[in-house]
């Protein structure tokens, strides 16, 4: 039943909010501010729904590929977490060091593809088991590691590694133009297509754990753990 499905839904956004906690290893995070983190991205949630109709409506269009990876999907999901991510981390104090950006942007992240995970998985056309279990490789995964690119780009521009303009920029442009590209692969119903996805699901993951990786080291309070 639905309830199942729910389950099933949430079961993958619970396993990625756990590695991130688990990652964040030398100075954790307060829960309060963990679950704002989470709470906030289920939020972004009842703002892309409404706000991505209002934009159908506005701006009539042919659904393609395209305009689907491009604008409809990642441009207005990946705006709209940014700017719930910055106002919730930019001026807090307990964010206090660079991998700080990451965990709050998966948790952020995650929060929302919890939400799209429960409506497509329980959707009585769209969802059911296998939209379960293809949307847990992907879907939700793909989610996070967005965030982790978000959080990255953030975590320079909050401590000065690089241009605080350019980073800021980044942080919405690099997790945009990712998403955009594994949506647009995603919906072309091709082999080469599929060859890409493959390749830049490959370079998500490796480039998202070395971000992590990066960021642990670079963290002031690594100090006390190897003294």
């Amino acid at each position: 039943g639905n309830g199942r499905l729910a389950e099933l839904a949430a079961a993958p956004a619970a396993a990625g909010l756990f590695f991130m906690y688990v990652k964040d290893k030398y100075e954790k995070e307060p829960w309060r501010m963990l679950l704002l983190g989470l709470l906030f991205g289920l939020y972004t949630a009842a703002v892309i729904y409404p706000l991505g109709r209002w934009l159908e409506w506005r701006f009539p269009h042919e659904e393609t590929p395209l305009y689907t990876a491009f604008l409809s999907s990642a441009g207005v999901e990946e705006g709209v977490k940014f700017l719930f991510l910055f106002f919730l981390t930019w001026l807090n104090c307990n964010f206090n060091e660079p991998l700080d950006g990451i965990v709050y942007a998966v948790f952020l992240s995650l929060g929302f593809a919890w939400v799209e995970n429960i409506v497509y998985v329980t959707h009585p056309v769209l969802g059911g088991y296998e939209t379960a279990l293809v949307r847990a490789a992907l879907s939700v995964p793909g989610h996070g590691l967005f965030g982790v690119q978000m959080g990255y780009h953030l975590g320079r521009a909050k401590f000065g590694m690089g241009s605080r303009a350019v980073q800021l920029f980044l942080a919405f442009a690099v997790p945009y133009l990712l998403h955009a590209l594994y949506n647009f692969f995603l919906l072309e119903k091709d082999g080469a297509y599929w060859l890409c996805f493959a390749v830049l699901e490959f370079c998500l993951w490796g480039m998202g754990i070395w971000r992590i990786r990066q960021f642990q080291q670079a963290s002031p309070f690594r100090r006390k753990f190897i003294c």
